[in-house]
């Protein structure tokens, strides 16, 4: 047994090449061979998201305050609040993050496939944000 305890590691800014605005990344857990789940608590300030991007074995979302939005490609952007769990399958493309005007922070999880957890795409543009709050 492990206990990681909150705040022994520093946050992380996430990376401009993956996210539009400013995000702030707290790795919960890593996964240590057999395992291959990680898990990472994300915080997007208003108008914060990713980039469009895919996960090969899916990912899990879940949404621990504020107001944010999720996209899959072709859909609809919804809207996605404390309490709500996203499972997005198997290497749909899709982003996700804050709205314009709150901040939105959820627990991300996903599963590692050959080292590899997620493959990253084009930036989501502003007018593709668009968002209605």
């Amino acid at each position: 047994m492990d206990i990681k305890r909150a705040g022994s590691e520093p946050s992380a800014k996430g990376p401009e090449e993956y996210f539009t605005g400013a995000v702030r990344v707290d790795y919960l857990f890593q996964a240590n061979e057999p395992a291959r789940a990680s898990g990472a608590h994300v915080t997007f300030e208003p108008g914060a998201r990713t980039a469009w991007h895919s996960h090969p074995l899916g990912q899990t979302l879940i949404v621990t305050s504020g107001c944010g939005h999720v996209q899959r490609w072709g859909g609809q952007i919804e809207v996605i609040r404390p309490g709500d769990v996203v499972s997005i399958t198997p290497n749909e493309k899709h982003w996700h993050g804050a709205t314009a005007t709150t901040a939105m922070t959820h627990i991300a999880i996903q599963e590692l496939l050959d080292g590899k957890a997620a493959d990253w795409l084009e930036k989501v543009g502003d007018e593709q944000y668009s968002c209605n709050d």
